[in-house]
């Protein structure tokens, strides 16, 4: 299984957070150590922070920088090597794997003791 992801929406992301907990883009510039211009340019998309003012984010809204990038894993599977017959056998499992799990969310919850 090999992970896919794809970036999407940063600056959006980064003002509902930061609406969300009620700062000012210079409230949150100066927790930074930045401007609020800076703040605004990530907002706007025109730029994106470095590594290290992305860890600080992430520590501020308590997410991961994963979902501030809008980082989606997704699990594949290679199932080029099998029969056509196989394949679809595997298609039509995870398809129905999924609606059982939409069905009963807690289907697949630990069990607690």
């Amino acid at each position: 299984m090999e992970g896919d992801f794809e970036m999407v929406d940063f600056g959006k992301r980064l003002r509902v957070l930061r609406q969300a907990k009620g700062l000012t883009q210079k409230q949150l510039a100066h927790s930074l150590g930045l401007t609020k211009s800076v703040i605004s340019a990530y907002e706007t998309d025109m730029r994106l922070p470095s590594y290290d003012v992305l860890i600080q984010l992430s520590s501020i809204f308590n997410v991961t920088t994963d979902h501030l990038l809008g980082v989606h894993h997704s699990k594949t599977v290679d199932i080029t090597s099998l029969a056509d017959q196989d394949a679809s056998f595997v298609v039509a499992l995870v398809d129905r794997l999924s609606l059982l799990k939409t069905a009963d969310p807690e289907k697949d919850a630990p069990v607690q003791k």
